[in-house]
Parts: C-alpha cells; sequence; structure tokens
C-alpha cells in the first residue's frame, strides 16, 4: 500500500495551497540528499517531491483525493465512459443506487490489460462498496469475465533529465527496452517538469488482445543531480559566490539560471549563508505559480592575494574593529 501523500506531508485533506507549500519546503530541506547523509534521505526526498508534485496541482489532487492511490491508472475521461456506458477501452455502466441509497452501481471493465476479469460494485454511498473495493476488485479479487476486446495494460518507464532539459522543455528521442527489442520514443518533454512527475505516451503501454486497443505508457521524471543547481519542488537553490568588498559595500551582480543569467542586488553588509529570493525565476509552472530562485551568498577571497591586495586586507585587519567571534 503506497504511503498516502498527505501523512507524507504532514498536512490534513482540507490543508491549503499555502500549507503544504510550506510543509513541503520544510520537509525538503530537512532531507535533501545534499544536507542530509541518512541512507534513506534521497528515497525520502523523492516521495516528498512526487506527493507535492500530485497536491500543488489542483488537477491532480482531486483526481487523487477521488480515486486513492490508482489515481494514476483511471483514464482521464473515466465519466464520459461511464455516461456513455463504455468506451474504447473498456466498458462502464452504472444504474441504480447502491445499498446505502445514494451510491451508484459501477460495471468497470478492462482497462488494465489482458488477464483482469472486470469488477461490479458501487461507486460511493454510505452503504456501497465504495472506490476502496472497486480497486480492490482490480488488483486481484476477480468478478465476472469481460467480454470482447481487452485493452493492453499502461505501462511505467522512467526518463532522466538535466534541470535545464526540465526547465525548458522540448522534444527527445528516448530508447527503451521491450520484448520485440529496443525502442525509441519521440518525447514532448512539457517545460517545467519536476521530479516524480509523469508524461503520457497514449498509445505505447501493452498491446491489447482480440482486437483491443493498446494501453498507454508513462515516463516517470527523474532529475540528474546539476553541479549548479539544486531542485526544491519548483524553487531552485544556487550558490552566489562574491567578494568581501562586495559582500560589506552591497553590488548587483550576475546569478545563473537555468533560463539564463539573471542579476542580483547583494545589500551591504551582507554574510555567507544570506538567502537572496527572486520571485519567479525558478522552475515554470503551466498551471500556476512558477517557483523562485534563492541565491546563496558565499564571500570568497583571493586564492593567492597580489602584494597590493595583502597590503590593503593588513590594512583593514589593523583599523577594523570588527571581531565575527564576539559576543553581540
Amino acid at each position: 500500500m503506497a504511503r498516502d501523500y498527505y501523512d507524507v506531508l504532514g498536512v490534513g485533506r482540507g490543508a491549503g495551497s499555502d500549507e503544504i507549500q510550506a510543509a513541503f519546503r520544510r520537509l525538503a530541506r530537512r532531507h535533501h540528499p545534499d544536507v542530509n547523509k541518512e541512507p534513506e534521505a534521497e528515497e525520502r526526498f523523492r516521495e516528498i517531491n512526487e506527493a507535492y508534485s500530485v497536491l500543488s496541482d489542483p488537477d491532480t489532487r482531486r483526481r487523487y483525493d477521488r480515486f486513492g492511490e490508482h489515481f494514476r491508472d483511471i483514464p482521464e475521461d473515466y465519466d464520459e465512459r461511464v455516461a456513455a456506458g463504455a468506451g474504447a477501452r473498456g466498458g462502464y455502466t452504472r444504474s441504480g443506487a447502491g445499498p446505502g441509497g445514494d451510491g451508484r452501481r459501477v460495471r468497470f471493465v478492462s482497462d488494465f490489460g489482458e488477464g483482469f476479469e472486470g469488477y461490479e460494485g458501487y461507486e460511493g454511498g454510505a452503504g456501497g462498496a465504495g472506490f476502496d473495493d472497486l480497486f480492490g476488485g482490480l488488483f486481484g479479487r476477480g468478478g465476472a469475465r469481460a467480454r470482447g476486446p481487452v485493452p493492453g495494460a499502461n505501462q511505467e518507464a522512467e526518463i532522466r533529465l538535466g534541470v535545464e532539459e526540465a526547465y525548458h522543455g522540448g522534444r527527445r528521442g528516448i530508447t527503451l527496452s521491450g520484448p520485440d527489442g529496443p525502442r525509441t520514443y519521440d518525447v514532448t518533454v512539457p517545460r517545467g517538469v519536476v521530479d516524480g512527475q509523469r508524461i503520457r505516451l497514449a498509445g505505447e503501454g501493452g498491446r491489447g488482445s482480440a482486437g483491443g486497443p493498446p494501453g498507454d505508457l508513462y515516463l516517470r521524471v527523474r532529475i540528474k543531480p546539476d553541479a549548479r543547481f539544486r531542485l526544491e519542488g519548483r524553487d531552485i537553490h544556487v550558490v552566489l559566490p562574491v567578494t568581501p568588498w562586495e559582500a560589506a559595500l552591497g553590488a548587483t551582480v550576475p546569478v545563473p539560471t537555468p533560463g539564463g543569467t539573471a542579476k542580483v542586488t547583494v545589500p551591504g553588509g551582507s554574510s555567507s549563508g544570506r538567502r537572496l529570493r527572486l520571485r519567479g525565476e525558478g522552475m515554470p509552472n503551466p498551471r500556476g505559480g512558477d517557483g523562485d530562485l534563492y541565491a546563496e551568498v558565499r564571500i570568497m577571497v583571493p586564492p593567492e592575494p597580489s602584494e597590493r591586495e595583502r597590503e590593503l586586507f593588513e590594512q583593514l585587519a589593523a583599523d577594523s574593529p570588527f571581531d565575527p567571534r564576539k559576543p553581540g
């Protein structure tokens, strides 16, 4: 049984988007593999990222709330198929009320590939079987055998992307091994995909039988580690090297982003570790607000000071009363 995404983030099912984002950021900072060296940190971070990618998208969250852990396996046109009584990839019918008087009887036939026997039960209703029972039937409790064409099973594979590839999106070829040998797919990567998100290739899954259509292929996105950019959901974190005089006096300096170079103002008196936020410069989000970019100040000194630089530093050391180790 997969963990509940709300439990993963530690929020209630009625949590608003701000609460979900705050919970994600708190957990991501704690479990990111760059800062947490425990063996399970990477897997925990992926779980947090996946939960956030689902719950931060209103449409995906509605499907998850409705269908639970199997929400990805239910066709997006489920309601249309139910209303029509049958679909190109399996039949659905509703009739009358369930035992509780408010549920609808559901006949779900073979959208999960060869070998699935179908299920008949109730959707919703206080006394009805509900979707838990419906999905239990889909994954191991046989019902009446489906008649006619059987659609192919949905399949899943992994696609690894660099941060800049995910930021810009675009077309990309990917080769996967299969029963008939390697096969190359031309994939359209949506702009701003994040770790754990899935890309659907309609009709590229398992083959159907008895004239049934093929299933879909889902590519789960995995973002490769990057020397410059660290992702937390749609937020991007970068290290911003500055000189001692830029940190002390303030300056406007360039900062790298996956979309190109931006400018950031370093306030005077900045110490290493200070984070500067560039709103909307993180990963794009076609369905909502873009992520932010956080530039962390890191003061750098000349590795081999020139004679003049050494003189100036010595003069500063002699004249300045500043002592960072002194309390207060």
